[in-house]
């Protein structure tokens, strides 16, 4: 028998807690509800079965929900669903720029996190942490290289630089469309697994300019990833793969 997806959810509101935990079991997960950041300590650093997913409320007690995402980012890329309580476009910037993998604001829909939880585990798995499924390769464009294996980024002074989940899978989607336009709608279907661009939805040109900040494109003038005003975005290069 298949093993279910262990799934921890922390957040300090004891009846949004229960709800998820019941609600998630029905769902066919394994659920562990904690009301504070503490105990991601215990489940990385002492379990040898770390959860397969985190869904971290933003407003917790003492050290809150973004310093936890930078906490786990530094030791772990288990995908996090941050919870958004006032739901504004700087809180969830900020929690996509720490390393969250997405976001969903309360008050929210139970199906609807399910469904969330289910896009964010497909999207990453399908870029994994090791090795990816295919044999690992270089991708050559100008005088940059992208390692698939390590998912590392080397710069042409030959420093390597490592890339959060959501600055790799964003280059690995402009890699394998050079020199095409990518609506925005299209862009945010492949990045997040759905069509959340709105108007005033800033969430993928934010990840656009800091990934054009690790690639030391001047955001005034690109000469990597272009904005086709109207439309989305270009990736300019050619992009040549090596074993």
């Amino acid at each position: 028998m298949a093993r279910s997806d262990h799934i921890l959810v922390v957040d300090d509101d004891q009846e949004i807690g229960n709800l998820l935990r019941e609600y998630l079991f029905r769902q066919g997960y394994r659920v562990t509800a904690v009301p504070d950041g503490s105990y991601l300590e215990t489940a990385f650093e002492e379990s040898g079965a770390p959860p397969d997913l985190v869904v971290l409320d933003l407003m917790l007690p003492g050290t809150d929900g973004l310093a936890w995402c930078r906490w786990l980012r530094q030791r772990s890329r288990v995908p996090i669903l941050m919870l958004t309580a006032r739901g504004t476009d700087i809180d969830r910037i900020t929690g996509l720029e720490t390393g969250a993998d997405d976001y969903l604001p309360k008050p929210f829909n139970p199906a609807e996190l399910v469904a969330r939880i289910k896009s964010v585990l497909r999207r990453t798995r399908a870029f994994p942490d090791g090795p990816e499924p295919a044999d690992p390769h270089t991708l050559r464009f100008g005088s940059w290289q992208l390692l698939t294996g390590s998912r590392e980024l080397i710069a042409p002074t030959g420093i390597r630089i490592a890339l959060s989940g959501a600055e790799y899978r964003l280059l690995r989607i402009f890699l394998s469309h050079p020199q095409i336009v990518l609506q925005r709608e299209v862009l945010t279907e492949m990045l997040w697994g759905r069509n959340r661009n709105s108007p005033a939805d800033r969430s993928l040109d934010i990840q656009v300019s800091r990934l054009r900040h690790r690639l030391r494109d001047d955001g005034r003038e690109p000469a990597l990833i272009r904005t086709v005003r109207g439309q989305g975005y270009l990736f300019a290069l050619s992009v040549e793969v090596m074993p």
